[in-house]
C-alpha cells in the first residue's frame, strides 16, 4: 500500500552522502589557501638539517656538504694534528673560543668539536665571507715553517689552525663557526640541530 512517508533509510543515507560530498568539496576549496600559508619546498630545505655520512673519511681528510647554501667541512683529524693543536695557544687570538656565538657551548674547548677527532665547521672566513683552503700539510714553504696545519684565506691571508681559531694579528676577526650538530650514530652526523633536540 503507498505512502506519503519518505522510507527514514534512504533519507538517512541522502543525507549522509550529501555530507560527505558537501565536506569533499569544502576541503577542494580550501586547500589552496591553507597549502599557500605553508613554507615553500625550497624555503624548507634552506633550512633543513644536512645528514653527512662519516663513515669513510680517513684520518687527515676533509669533506664538504652544503647547509643552508653555507659550506660545512667535517675534518676527520689524526692524533698528530690533535697533539699540535696545543702548541699553538701563544699563536692564537682566541684559543679558548670565548666568543660563544662562533660555537654551540659543547664545542667550547680546545678542540672545538663535541668528538676531539671530527672537527665540524662552517667554511666561510670571518673577515670578509671567503672559503679559506685546506691545507694540512706541516710547515710548507708558502706557510712557513710555524705552520703545523689548518685553513688558509686566499683572499686576505688569514689563517686558521685545524680547530679553525684563527691567528693573531690576521685581517679576521673571529675563530671559524661551528654549526649546530649531532651525532645520529658513529658513522651519520646531522647538521643543523642540537644533541637533545629534535629536526623541525
Amino acid at each position: 500500500m503507498p505512502t506519503d512517508d519518505p522510507d527514514p533509510k534512504r533519507r538517512r543515507f541522502l543525507t549522509a552522502a550529501t555530507s560527505v560530498v558537501g565536506g569533499a568539496g569544502l576541503v577542494a576549496v580550501a586547500w589552496p589557501f591553507v597549502s599557500s600559508m605553508q613554507p615553500s619546498a625550497q624555503a624548507r630545505a634552506a633550512g633543513a638539517p644536512v645528514e653527512i655520512s662519516i663513515a669513510k673519511v680517513e684520518p687527515g681528510m676533509l669533506i664538504r656538504q652544503e647547509w643552508r647554501g653555507k659550506p660545512i667541512w667535517v675534518v676527520r683529524r689524526s692524533e698528530q694534528m690533535l697533539k699540535n693543536l696545543s702548541k699553538l695557544d701563544s699563536q692564537l687570538r682566541d684559543p679558548h673560543s670565548t666568543v660563544t656565538s662562533q660555537q654551540p657551548a659543547f664545542a667550547q674547548n680546545e678542540y672545538r668539536s663535541m668528538k676531539p677527532e671530527y672537527l665540524v665547521l662552517i667554511g666561510i672566513c670571518t673577515h670578509l665571507g671567503c672559503s679559506p683552503t685546506f691545507r694540512p700539510e706541516i710547515a710548507p714553504p708558502d706557510l712557513g715553517p710555524k705552520w703545523l696545519g689548518g685553513f688558509f684565506c686566499p683572499c686576505h691571508g688569514s689563517r686558521y689552525d685545524l680547530a679553525g681559531r684563527v691567528y693573531n694579528n690576521m685581517p679576521a676577526p673571529l675563530n671559524l663557526e661551528v654549526p649546530p650538530y649531532k651525532y645520529l650514530n658513529n658513522t651519520r652526523i646531522l647538521v643543523g640541530v642540537l644533541p637533545g633536540k629534535e629536526a623541525a
